[in-house]
């Protein structure tokens, strides 16, 4: 029958005790994150993108979520426009084939060659994108992008992918970085106030000299400023020459009635090469220097 003093129960057996709860699987989902955008959960598609707080996009998911708010999460409610996120320069892995969905990720460190797949920390500077592992990151002691030679700061290095605790310091950084664009903004368009009312000022101290002085001493001032302004005239060379050719018997030559033949200066070797000269009369074959051709 059982339980007739043969058998010793156990407690699991007697008590029903609560099902655990099931833990979700750290490596999928770390995969998971590193392969898929974070708004959409859809593979993730070039150009990638990403926000402050250094999660990862499909560029064409957040610019459909831009035009039409609904699909806007909470998670994302940080993006408002195209300036809160970051087109981001990865490097290929040549190792990494798609078919084959093993574990290995499609980017790698651009510097030591690490596959970024979240088993090591991923870092990207928000001045350049350019994206870099943490442990390469720190080696290089200039704030300098080692790809493509941006300087940058502290607050400018974003962690991808990060933890609850990260994510908090990335939103601080991300505040610091909109709170400095806005005081350089500001800085520029007080600047450009500021050059705009000493114009203004200007313009409107000479209105002032031209009403006070009379029309007179004005029309000087207006002559001998136009006298300094002007600019020196240059003759053109080619111009005078041909002025002088009908007045210098030199350059008489160069007109239609002039011929070699009845030139005094001329010796007669140089006349001997020309077809007007008496020797080349009976000539039955093309002279060499000028092109008078004979057909045979």
């Amino acid at each position: 029958m059982g339980c007739d003093g043969g058998t010793i129960p156990r407690r699991d057996e007697l008590v029903r005790l609560k099902k655990k709860p099931e833990q979700k699987d750290k490596d999928a989902e770390r995969q998971f994150r590193w392969k898929h955008c974070a708004l959409t959960q859809q593979r993730l598609q070039q150009p990638i993108v990403m926000c402050g707080l250094g999660r990862l996009y499909a560029k064409q998911n957040v610019i459909e979520a831009l035009l039409d708010k609904e699909k806007m999460t909470d998670a994302c409610a940080h993006i408002k426009s195209m300036k809160d996120i970051k087109n981001l320069n990865l490097t290929s892995n040549p190792a990494y084939d798609e078919t084959k969905d093993d574990k290995s990720s499609p980017y790698i460190c651009a510097l030591i060659g690490l596959e970024m797949s979240g088993q090591f920390r991923f870092v990207a500077l928000w001045t350049c994108g350019c994206v870099f592992s943490e442990r390469a990151l720190k080696e290089v002691k200039d704030r300098v992008c080692s790809v493509c030679q941006t300087p940058y700061t502290d607050d400018d290095i974003v962690i991808l992918n990060g933890t609850e605790d990260e994510i908090e310091q990335m939103r601080v950084k991300m505040e610091a970085r909109n709170a400095r664009a806005k005081a350089e903004k500001k800085a520029k368009l007080d600047k450009k106030s500021k050059t705009k009312a000493a114009s203004a000022t200007i313009t409107s101290g000479e209105a002032a000299e031209s009403v006070a002085t009379p029309p007179e001493q004005s029309s000087a001032a207006a002559a001998t400023a136009s006298a300094s302004t002007t600019k020196p005239i240059v003759l053109n060379k080619r111009a005078l020459i041909s002025d002088k050719i009908g007045e210098d018997p030199v350059f008489k030559k160069s007109k239609d009635d002039y011929s070699v033949a009845k030139d005094p200066k001329a010796s007669a070797v140089y006349k001997s090469l020309f077809t007007s000269h008496e020797s080349e009369k009976d000539q039955k074959r093309a002279h060499w220097v000028t092109y008078n051709p004979f057909y045979n």
